[in-house]
């Protein structure tokens, strides 16, 4: 029995499709990585999905619109560019044109030359100094007419040149332009279909509980805490990186099953490639020391029980491959607990850790430990943004600040469109007690 977080598919959505609105947000195509930062975000709910959703659905009908306009005006440059009516068609005409009169001068003045040489070595010998003279003076003019008419046939012919490579230059780019428009409108779609399922299964499970004349959510704790320590901010493809998650039962209550959440998302620099396939997460415990793969469900479930005041230490390895793209990512982490009479619950929100993802043998990152701010998200039922890896206020890195960080942008534009805006991570937590199975 685990609680339900619906996770994977929208925020590998969130994380792997922000063209979606960056199409129609223009000022986070500069957005630069920052250091790894932690944030939480709170529960949504129905009324806050169904906004998303809209919003959502907003941004794919612009991404549509600008397809659908996008395919117009290209076809249009295509067939100009085809026709010859477009400027830079017209100019290479006209380019071609003057290369083909400069040929003909050239050939004019080249043909001026020999016959030059021709009247001078044709003189008879009883020829005059004056006719001598004035034959080669006729040649010497001859000659440097050729020579200019050759200047001018080199530039024109480099002049057309130019104007070719204007023109293909153009239709490169009206094609590039299109499939830019495309894609975009491919990811708006995605993004909403995302944020449709989102609020559909919010809304199912909403029914469920009511048809079962009682509430199935469990009891959020906010007194279960998973802290993570030594991940750096900075990961390098190639190599491995140890770290570890300590959960805390910092309540009253005995807790007879805990299971933390680990989930590890990441993009190439553009924003758009999924590199997950590139990680490896791995996961010991004291009551489990070998090493062993996380589940497709993102739970770990070596923790065991916790006595009120306990903690328990779970070691996480995250290996990439040599081959994973530099780009960036995000790793969220929770804790739930069950009892054997029904009761349960969890951590409320979801801790979320930025970090940079560099090429195979670059530098690694710093490791320091995160510190948790509590200040409320202005604008927003969750908190805010914790504090950076430094332990000081996300102010310089988190979106919410500044818009600053490439891996929380790609997650607040695409993901803030499927299940919550301003927020800088994608889910859904939904409580189940006793029989309920995620």
């Amino acid at each position: 029995m685990k609680i339900r977080r619906v996770l994977a598919t929208a925020v590998a959505l969130a994380v792997t499709t922000p063209a979606a609105l960056l199409s129609v947000s223009p000022a986070y195509a500069d957005a630069k990585p920052a250091a790894q930062t932690q944030e939480k975000q709170s529960k949504p709910t129905i009324e806050e999905l169904e906004e998303a959703a809209a919003e959502a659905q907003k941004a794919y009908d612009k991404a549509a619109q600008a397809k659908a306009a996008g395919i117009i005006e290209t076809r249009k440059t295509l067939d100009e560019l085809r026709n010859g009516t477009h400027p830079l068609a017209v100019a290479l005409a006209a380019a071609k044109q003057t290369a083909k009169d400069a040929a003909a001068a050239k050939a004019t003045a080249d043909q001026a030359v020999t016959d030059a040489k021709a009247a001078l070595e044709a003189l008879p010998g009883t020829a005059t100094e004056e006719e001598k003279a004035a034959a080669k003076t006729a040649l010497a003019e001859a000659e440097a007419t050729a020579a200019t008419a050759a200047t001018a046939q080199t530039a024109a012919d480099t002049a057309a040149t130019e104007a070719g490579k204007k023109v293909q230059d153009a239709r490169v780019a009206a094609v590039n332009a299109q499939s830019v428009l495309d894609k975009a409108a491919e990811d708006a779609l995605a993004v909403k279909t995302a944020a449709d399922a989102a609020l559909a299964k919010a809304i199912k499970e909403a029914e469920e509980g009511e048809e079962g004349g009682e509430s199935e959510d469990c009891e959020p704790e906010l007194d279960l805490t998973s802290k993570v320590t030594g991940l750096p901010d900075t990961l390098v493809a190639g190599t491995s990186t140890d770290f570890s998650l300590r959960v805390t039962n910092g309540s009253d209550r005995h807790m007879d099953e805990v299971l933390t959440f680990v989930s590890v998302h990441a993009t190439d620099k553009s924003g758009l490639k999924d590199t997950e396939k590139f990680f490896r997460l791995q996961w010991s415990t004291k009551s489990a020391p070998k090493w062993q793969n996380a589940d497709a469900d993102d739970y770990i479930e070596g923790v065991g029980a916790l006595k009120p005041g306990a903690h328990a230490d779970v070691k996480l390895r995250l290996t990439l491959d040599k081959a994973t793209p530099a780009g960036n990512g995000v790793a969220f982490f929770a804790a739930d607990f069950f009892n054997e009479d029904g009761s349960c619950g969890g951590a409320p929100d979801l801790d979320m850790y930025e970090f940079d993802v560099k090429a195979a043998g670059s530098k690694p990152g710093k490791t320091e430990d995160v510190k948790p701010s509590t200040t409320p998200r202005p604008g927003n039922t969750g908190t805010t943004p914790q504090g950076s890896a430094s332990g000081t206020p996300a102010s310089s890195g988190s979106l919410a600040a500044t818009g600053s960080s490439s891996a929380t942008t790609s997650i607040a534009l695409a993901g803030g469109a499927a299940v919550l805006l301003g927020a800088a991570a994608v889910f859904v937590v939904r409580r189940r007690k006793t029989g309920a199975d995620a």
